[in-house]
């Protein structure tokens, strides 16, 4: 994990609601690092897969569910991040009724990548994807990071202590979240 005080200048691969479009009313739109992230306070989070178990039960819900408590600390937007395709982001999003969250694929990986945050899960057949971590970016700036600890290729656990929306909730609140339930880690994603 390298340590980096800017969010990377990326191109992601988008699609958008277009009903000029027929008969799937749905266009690609590049969107930029600058366009996303300048000028706003938002909390990125990023997983390892979409579809998949903690992502899917716990991540991303909780974040959905305490959307007004973020918008309330200041926070413009909230995404969540993830090395899969526009496709599978739009999919899952629907499954698990992300409304408030902006689901953002890095399909080619490259923004996690400059992140150092790529690592290889190919041990349980995922291939090339992102380690867990959250982070609070105010203009293009890193103000907080939240990674989870542990960062390895063919990780046999998946850590989720850090980059859960209650942590990063309470450090905007100026509050340090306690500890005291047992360690939460998962097997698969």
């Amino acid at each position: 994990m390298t340590a980096i005080s800017r969010v990377p200048d990326v191109v992601f691969k988008t699609r958008v609601r277009d009903e000029s479009v027929t008969p799937n009313p749905f266009r690609w739109q590049d969107r930029t690092t600058q366009e996303i992230f300048a000028g706003k306070r938002i909390v990125l989070f990023a997983l390892p897969g979409a579809f998949t178990p903690t992502c899917s039960s716990t991540h991303l819900p909780r974040y959905e569910e305490l959307y007004d408590q973020f918008k309330a600390q200041g926070i413009d937007q909230i995404i969540c991040l993830s090395v899969n395709d526009a496709f599978v982001m739009f999919q899952w999003g629907k499954q698990v009724g992300a409304n408030n969250v902006f689901l953002l694929p890095d399909g080619s990986g490259e923004f996690t990548r400059k992140m150092g945050m790529l690592v290889d899960k190919s041990n349980i057949g995922f291939g090339m994807r992102s380690w867990r971590y959250a982070m609070v970016v105010n203009d293009c700036n890193i103000e907080k990071i939240f990674a989870e600890a542990g960062y390895e290729d063919n990780c046999a656990i998946d850590p989720f202590e850090v980059s859960d929306a209650d942590t990063v909730l309470a450090y905007l609140k100026g509050v340090e979240r306690s500890q005291e339930v047992a360690p939460r880690m998962s097997f698969i994603g």
